[in-house]
């Protein structure tokens, strides 16, 4: 795993040796990122299910100001916070360890996401209530947008929660949903 593009680029990630976390791949990560290449410079980024970092050091290399990592699993946060470190990210990087719903919830009010990155356990059917909440809590800018990354059996409506979907694109049994 690695960062693919922008400042950081080549920089291997630390994995865990587990199959604990589920890195999204070269190829999906990729395809998401030139996706939102004319969203990302300058824009407060929050990784949600930050698992190892991955995606959100991938947005600030690309150009983001600032990264909010967050993940409920302690050994993840272990892994975000030495990959920032690897990177040298630490000032554009906050790290909350925490369930999704106590991030959220901490992080509303303070300030707006312009890119929100969801790639939760895939079989756990989390996206639907995760969107509602960010809606409930009104996390996303006026015209940010939602990278949802899920199974292509998981159907999500093209107005999930109040959002509009704009597009989804498969990848083999990936999907990326983009909701604004």
């Amino acid at each position: 795993m690695r960062i693919i593009a922008g400042d950081y680029k080549g920089r291997r990630l630390i994995a865990p040796q587990d199959y604990s976390v589920r890195p999204t791949t070269d190829k999906v990560k990729e395809a998401m990122f030139s996706m939102l290449q004319m969203r990302i410079d300058g824009a407060t980024v929050l990784d949600l299910f930050a698992g190892t970092g991955n995606l959100g050091l991938e947005a600030l290399s690309r150009g983001a100001d600032r990264c909010i990592f967050c993940d409920a699993k302690k050994s993840s946060i272990d892994l975000v916070k030495e990959n920032i470190a690897m990177c040298r990210a630490g000032e554009y990087s906050e790290v909350i360890w925490g369930d999704w719903m106590k991030a959220l919830s901490r992080i509303s009010g303070q300030e707006k996401m312009d890119i929100i990155l969801l790639d939760p356990p895939y079989a756990k059917g989390l996206l639907p209530d995760v969107l509602a909440k960010i809606k409930e809590l009104d996390i996303l800018a006026e015209d940010g947008i939602i990278v949802c990354e899920h199974y292509k059996q998981t159907e999500l409506a093209d107005d999930e929660s109040g959002f509009q979907k704009l597009k989804s694109k498969h990848y083999g049994k990936v999907v990326l949903s983009l909701f604004v």
